[in-house]
């Protein structure tokens, strides 16, 4: 089954997450997407990321990666964060289409687009990792950081709590937010007004925006990532990241 589908609207994209109820991230989400990122940046002119109609995706399948070993996680995890790097630096337009809750690696592959559009009503984004243990991830706290400034990120990322969709627009997080039956189309329509722009322009432009997150990225992800994992072979969090999965 695929866990990950690509549908065409003319010259853009939809990449819809689709593994459940959850679209929890995992090992074969990850390659999935890895791949039709790839498949995207060379047929499409804009992507818009979407999930389901529950969540947009509730993270890191925490049940299934606690029975990783390290080599295991610390390949999915070098993958995880390569696919967010990719979805950030790739030369055309993208947007998130928000219609349901963001958690964690979700709230972070949001942070990877251009654009996020979100459903209005009681939609949680946020990053709780600090909650189980672990910091958030060194490129999505890069990104949350250029996006809302020291002070806002600093915020979501210690206290590690869940803001609605209102509250993240306020925050600057969100660009706008819709009905629930809008935002996938409306997501469409802020990648298409930018994909009408000459794309060599667009993407001299959009290599501008990311270039120090790429840079800072490029030169420290290595010892990032141990740290990162580190903490969650560490026996507290091990125990706090068991917990966590009985919810799934």
């Amino acid at each position: 089954m695929s866990l990950v589908r690509l549908e065409s609207k003319e010259d853009l994209s939809i990449v819809r997450l689709h593994n459940g109820v959850t679209n929890a991230i995992t090992p074969d989400l990850v390659e999935e997407l890895s791949e039709i990122i790839d498949q995207v940046k060379k047929d499409f002119m804009g992507a818009v990321l979407a999930g389901g109609e529950k969540f947009f995706s509730m993270g890191f399948d925490l049940p299934k990666l606690l029975q990783l070993d390290h080599v295991g996680m610390s390949d999915f995890f070098y993958r995880f964060n390569q696919v967010v790097f990719n979805l950030l630096t790739i030369p055309i337009p993208t947007a998130a289409a928000i219609k349901a809750h963001a958690i964690a690696g979700g709230t972070i592959l949001m942070l990877a687009c251009d654009y996020r559009a979100a459903a209005s009503g009681k939609v949680l984004i946020g990053l709780n990792e600090i909650t189980l243990g672990v910091p958030t991830p060194y490129l999505p706290d890069l990104i949350l950081r250029q996006i809302v400034g020291d002070a806002i990120a600093s915020e979501m990322i210690y206290r590690g709590e869940f803001i609605d969709c209102a509250d993240a627009m306020k925050k600057g997080i969100v660009h706008e937010v819709f009905p629930k039956s809008d935002v996938e189309d409306k997501a469409l329509e802020m990648v298409s007004m930018v994909a009408k722009q000459p794309a060599r322009a667009f993407a001299s432009a959009k290599e501008n925006r990311v270039e120090i997150l790429r840079m800072r990225y490029e030169k420290n992800f290595k010892a990032k990532n141990k740290e990162f994992l580190d903490c969650w072979f560490s026996s507290e969090t091990q125990e706090l990241l068991t917990e966590a999965a009985k919810k799934f």
